[in-house]
């Protein structure tokens, strides 16, 4: 089965899964989100650059959702993850024209250290963002409907698939053209495509900005499924993990940011119920195997073995 066809029925799976079992819908949402904002971290990371600050852009964006909630009660729900969703995504066209001129540890530690400048001052200015309290959101209609909870989950949790289907297709036929061709071949050698004619900075801005706007979305999503928007949302660990779920999960496909967000939250959850005091360490366990057997994430090991096989299947 192609890997197309298997992400496909892999969302209609997690729809009826979330449809079947509603006390799931929270944590499908959740974990959609994940997979999205990883995805967005894999395209700045095919060039090399791996940002450990790029949960900022959720933040950015899960607290333009709660101030236009607060400041326009009556807005409904799709609008304001379609504005919240630009607000981010404006701050990561801003924010890549200057950091994209920086490459390696630079890169990462300098989109790190914004995104730690913005979780402080959203922590400081209490009469603002609420502080570490945060700020809660209301519950606003739905594509012009008022719902009770389960009817808003199920609504959250489709636009969350449709969102993931989306994006992974996008990231796909991205990867294929020829700027996200360009963006690979600066891993191997920036100073040939600059001979080439080609711009380094620009095609880094652009991969920065679809980044972004991926993890824009999902923050977005992220706070009308909690409800409460707080600076954790954006805090440093909150990044480590995405690149977590990116290790685990591999950058080869589409799905592969998926699969790591869903192994990294069963592990997680079944380590936090049974294994409540050292729930961390069962996490950068499975993390050293990964990176032991799988260098190229979970899907990686999987294309490699089938590869293998097909291989193996020839006359």
């Amino acid at each position: 089965m192609q890997l197309g066809a298997f992400s496909v029925i892999s969302v209609l799976l997690v729809f009826a899964l979330g449809v079947v079992f509603p006390w799931t819908k929270t944590m499908l949402i959740i974990g959609l989100c994940y997979g999205l904002s990883a995805l967005g971290v894999a395209l700045p990371a095919r060039s090399g650059q791996v940002s450990f600050g790029h949960a900022m852009f959720a933040c950015v964006s899960a607290y333009a959702v709660a101030f236009m909630a607060k400041a326009f009660p009556g807005m409904d729900g799709l609008w304001l993850i379609v504005l919240a969703t630009l607000v981010g995504t404006v701050f990561a066209i801003v924010l890549g024209s200057f950091v994209v001129r920086y490459r390696g540890i630079f890169f990462g530690m300098l989109n790190l250290a914004i995104s730690m400048v913005i979780v402080a001052l959203l922590g400081k200015l209490y009469e603002i963002s609420g502080g570490t309290d945060g700020i809660r959101v209301q519950r606003p209609s739905f594509a012009g409907m008022i719902t009770d909870r389960s009817e808003f989950e199920t609504m959250l949790l489709l636009l969350s698939c449709c969102a993931a289907l989306l994006a992974g297709w996008f990231y796909q036929r991205f990867t294929q053209s020829s700027t996200g061709e360009a963006l690979a071949g600066m891993k191997s050698n920036e100073t040939r495509l600059e001979y080439l004619g080609i711009s380094a900075h620009h095609i880094l801005w652009v991969g920065y900005a679809w980044s972004g706007f991926f993890v824009s979305l999902a923050g977005a999503v992220f706070a009308l499924a909690q409800g409460l928007v707080t600076p954790d949302m954006g805090a440093w660990t909150r990044s480590g993990e995405l690149v977590f779920i990116l290790i685990l999960g591999g950058s080869s496909h589409a799905l592969g940011p998926f699969v790591g967000a869903a192994v990294f939250q069963a592990v997680k959850l079944f380590a936090s119920a049974y294994m409540a005091g050292v729930w961390q360490m069962l996490l950068g366990f499975t993390l050293l195997i990964v990176i032991a057997l799988a260098p190229e994430g979970m899907l990686g090991a999987w294309q490699a073995y089938r590869q293998k096989l097909a291989k193996g299947a020839q006359p």
